[in-house]
């Protein structure tokens, strides 16, 4: 009886830690994806920046 709630108690958690493996890499991806958004977007921002400081 001890095996067999020590194996099931194994095969709970082993899921659990997949999913949250998986989880977080997903929110490490977007965490990049967004950093990246980011620096492409600023990078618009700072060429019509300098583009405005030429004229004057």
């Amino acid at each position: 009886m001890d095996k067999r709630n020590s194996v099931l108690d194994s095969l709970d958690i082993q899921p659990k830690t997949k999913s949250s493996g998986k989880k977080r890499k997903w929110r490490e991806i977007e965490t990049l994806r967004d950093k990246y958004r980011l620096e492409k977007e600023l990078r618009i921002y700072e060429d019509s920046l300098e583009y405005m400081l030429d004229e004057f």
